[in-house]
């Protein structure tokens, strides 16, 4: 007979741990604090568009997520687009991505243009990431590409991304992301990303179908007040003041959220669990009745800009508007963090016009922002020797979040396939 089993989240992890239990017959029970799933990926009602809230892409080495449209049956609504780079840099567009674009780049030398390439080109050579895993990510950079290409090409991306956590990242970590991209590439010349037919929510909701189809169910608005804990093993959550039993529990929430719910826990791991760090991040999207540029990304070095970077998802994925995602990272301690939206939708007007000067008031048909306090965790070097088991030493529970993959940047198809494999082991 299956386990009846909580689920705490109903993120892509929180969603991929109750999908592969239903599956194989048990009943899982998954309890989100948000009104609907997805977490992060999550759709909302933009003027009549649905879309996420937060930008997401695919690539082609995402086997995880492609499996899970295969059985689903939704791999004929998977499309590959062709997709282009490009370089806001000296209040100029330039083109960015291969090694014309690093070649004809103007503001570098030719010998910061040749170490930064044999860079790039390196990391998405490399498959061993433990060798990186203690080193310091900007000094690991700086070795390799030197002080100008740093200046020029990463300076800001950090700064405006992890601002006081700058100098204590992982180089394990940020190597994972330039490899992830490099290998979206299906020619030295080309890119190509993928999108879904709908957005995430496509997949979302067909795994909310199929949990449910296989005797699981989803409480929205249900966030968990405590997860309680009798003599070592798990007894159960409270929920609105009343505790439901459970056999086992399974969260995939943010672990700074832990401390709060799972308040039993030895006094060791929860201090390990108060001492990890997050950025938050403030997501603007702009719905605009004309192109800013042709790129799918499009980094920006520029003093009168506090990011790093843009998204035009539309160039992905064929929408009947033009939709830019402009995001701010920034711990949440931050007091930019504390600034009203309006403040945010200022700026990226502003920033998009200095890029693009065609657009005038009128293209701007919709801004739009969205907060998400624990958009991604600090990943400092030797990240995983500072987390505790993903199976904690109360019999039951288990524990994880988008960090415990390190050194793979948060990702869909990355929490797909962690949380089917905490699955698979909380039932073992």
């Amino acid at each position: 007979m299956g386990q009846r089993i909580a689920v705490l989240g109903a993120g892509p992890m929180g969603l991929a741990v109750a999908y592969q239990l239903a599956r194989d017959g048990h009943q899982p029970i998954i309890f989100e604090a948000d009104d609907r799933v997805g977490g992060m990926t999550a759709a909302f009602d933009f003027s009549g568009l649905s879309i996420e809230r937060y930008y997401h892409f695919h690539c082609i080495s995402d086997h995880a997520f492609l499996a899970i449209l295969d059985e689903l049956a939704l791999a004929d609504k998977m499309h590959w687009v062709e997709t282009k780079m490009g370089y806001w840099f000296q209040d100029q567009l330039q083109a960015w991505g291969n090694p014309v674009a690093l070649l004809t780049f103007k503001g570098l030398s030719l010998t910061a243009k040749f170490r930064y390439g044999l860079h790039a080109f390196l990391c998405t050579k490399r498959n061993d990431w433990q060798p990186l895993d203690h080193v310091e990510a900007t000094g690991w950079i700086k070795r390799w590409v030197g002080k100008e290409a740093y200046e020029v090409l990463w300076r800001r991306l950090f700064d405006y991304k992890f601002y006081d956590y700058t100098d204590n990242l992982s180089a394990a970590w940020i190597w994972s992301r330039i490899r992830r991209i490099g290998r979206s590439r299906y020619s030295l010349f080309r890119e190509k990303l993928g999108y879904l037919e709908g957005g995430s929510e496509t997949l979302l909701q067909a795994m909310r179908a199929d949990i449910e189809a296989h005797g699981g169910e989803i409480h929205l608005k249900s966030a968990i007040s405590k997860v309680v804990i009798e003599a070592g093993t798990v007894r159960g959550v409270e929920v609105a003041g009343q505790l439901i039993a459970f056999d086992k529990v399974i969260s995939t929430i943010p672990l700074p959220y832990i401390p709060r719910l799972i308040p039993d826990l030895p006094v060791d791991i929860l201090e390990h669990f108060r001492s990890i760090n997050n950025i938050a991040v403030v997501c603007v999207i702009v719905k605009l009745r004309k192109a800013l540029t042709d790129n799918f990304w499009l980094n920006t070095n520029d003093p009168t800009m506090d990011i790093p970077g843009l998204v035009e998802y539309s160039n992905l994925r064929p929408l009947e508007d033009h939709i830019v995602y402009v995001p701010f990272y920034m711990p949440g301690e931050h007091p930019k963090f504390a600034e009203p939206n309006q403040a945010f939708l200022d700026k990226v007007r502003r920033y998009l016009k200095k890029i693009n000067p065609e657009l005038c008031d009128e293209d701007f048909i919709e801004l739009h922002a969205s907060r998400y306090r624990y958009a991604q965790p600090i990943c400092k070097p030797g990240y995983l020797d500072k987390l505790p088991p993903v199976a904690l030493p109360v019999n039951g529970l288990w524990v994880a979040d988008t960090s415990y993959y390190y050194p793979e940047d948060r990702g869909i198809s990355e929490s797909i396939a962690f949380g089917r494999k905490m699955a698979k082991d909380a039932v073992a």
